[in-house]
């Protein structure tokens, strides 16, 4: 009796990388279950599409997205942040099969399980223990926690995601320990306030190995630095805890890098953002942070054009910035997103000055980034490569998260495999990556 072929699935991943995370946890299971993933929607047997409704614009590449799954389709499941608020999906696209939130797992599960009943194959419905990655072989996203505690006014991330839930510790580690065992060479650690983890759950402790560890930030990120991989700690508030975790890069244990979503500099417009964690010492902070650790790489986002926002409060931003020498930094121009409560501020800053204050900011950082990458220059760095080439291979020191941060370009006499970790010495350094050639292996 000939087996019945496998149903197919098309999926599109949009947003950040807590919905990255989500996408894997999907496809883990639908592979699970003994379905396909598909190349391209025509050759499908339905289309899933995670979507992102944090900005206007994200919500505009999401409707784009499910408008051609729906073109060379017709079959579509939504998911993901838009889906939280479905209303404009169903007036764009009505003939959508189903509509859910971000973290809606068996919801997405039953509505492909209604369209597409699963075909069991024991002898394929084999799935990796780390599960299914959309990310390379050498990298992952851990996600430690969903939802947000904090009630940022230009956000609507509660909203949409709900309040912080906590992982157990755990739980946490016995995944990071299944991706490292399966190869995977650097974790990133990820939520939407990674630094309040474990605030939800009183920072209980929960059975690891022969121990119980606590679900506190530092717990974790000293545990995760046992296991050998590069550990990254990404959305990061400054909590005044934080501090307790650079002893861990000074030491080796996590690397010494923290992504901190600063936003601004003026106390006046991190009032009116409504901005968690005491940012007036903030400058103090770095400066011991680095002294502790001298090798710490800063990354932070910035929004200009915030309502109300004054060319004295812009100045300050500024000056902050030369101050605070960040490594790497995003900047966006403030966008009123429907149901958050900035909207009601007033004091619009109109589209011109937010353009001249987004290219003033840019032109600022990329002389510090290029300041601070300039010292790099003679040293040795470890790299993890990411893609191969004949001559020349591309990858990231400690100092570079994946996709949002600059790049080592390495000459090597020897062809290089990726997610090989190497030693290269620095030889040159432009205004957002660096160059040089493997010293050692």
């Amino acid at each position: 009796m000939q087996q019945a072929a496998a149903p197919k699935v098309s999926f599109v991943s949009l947003g950040c990388p807590k919905a990255l995370v989500d996408s894997e946890r999907i496809i883990t299971r639908l592979r699970a279950e003994g379905y396909e993933l598909a190349r391209k929607h025509d050759g499908a047997d339905l289309v899933i599409v995670n979507t992102c409704g944090f900005l206007d614009s994200a919500k505009q590449e999401s409707l784009g997205a499910i408008g051609v799954a729906m073109a060379e389709n017709g079959k579509v499941i939504v998911t993901g942040c838009m889906g939280a608020e479905p209303e404009q999906i169903e007036a764009a696209y009505p003939g959508v099969l189903s509509i859910t939130g971000p973290q809606q797992y068996e919801s997405v599960l039953d509505a492909v399980h209604r369209a597409l009943p699963p075909v069991h194959n024991p002898h394929l419905d084999l799935v990796p223990p780390q599960g299914i990655k959309l990310t390379p072989r050498h990298y992952a996203y851990l996600k430690i926690s969903e939802g947000c505690n904090n009630r940022c006014s230009f956000c609507i991330i509660p909203k949409l995601r709900g309040d912080l839930v906590s992982r157990p510790a755990g739980d946490v580690l016995r995944e990071a320990e299944k991706l490292v065992n399966a190869g995977v060479k650097e974790l990133l650690v990820i939520s939407q306030d990674t630094s309040a983890y474990g605030v939800d759950l009183k920072y209980a402790s929960s059975p690891w190995k022969d121990r119980e560890v606590r679900a506190k930030f530092f717990d974790l990120a000293k545990e995760l630095g046992e296991f050998g991989a590069w550990v990254r700690l990404q959305y990061v508030y400054p909590y005044p805890h934080v501090d307790e975790v650079i002893g861990l890069m000074s030491d080796g244990k996590v690397l010494p890098y923290l992504d901190i979503p600063f936003q601004h500099a003026s106390p006046e417009i991190l009032k009116a953002m409504k901005r968690p964690a005491a940012q007036e010492k903030t400058l103090v902070r770095i400066t011991k942070w680095r002294e502790q650790c001298p090798d710490l790489t800063l990354r932070s986002t910035f929004i200009v054009g915030f309502p109300g926002e004054t060319d004295t409060d812009f100045t300050y931003l500024l000056d902050w910035l030369d101050e605070a020498g960040i490594d790497r930094v995003g900047c966006f121009k403030y966008e009123p997103v429907a149901g958050a409560s900035s909207n009601a501020l007033g004091h619009a800053v109109p589209e011109e000055v937010k353009q001249e204050r987004w290219n003033a900011l840019m032109a600022r950082q990329q002389k510090i980034s290029a300041r601070r990458l300039k010292r790099k220059v003679g040293t040795r760095q470890q790299i993890i490569i990411d893609e191969v080439g004949p001559t020349v291979s591309k990858g990231r020191s400690k100092a570079d998260a994946p996709q949002i941060d600059g790049a080592v370009y390495v000459s090597s006499r020897r062809p290089l495999r990726v997610g090989e970790i190497v030693t290269a010495r620095i030889e040159r350094a432009d205004q957002y990556d660096l160059h040089g050639s493997v010293a050692g292996f």
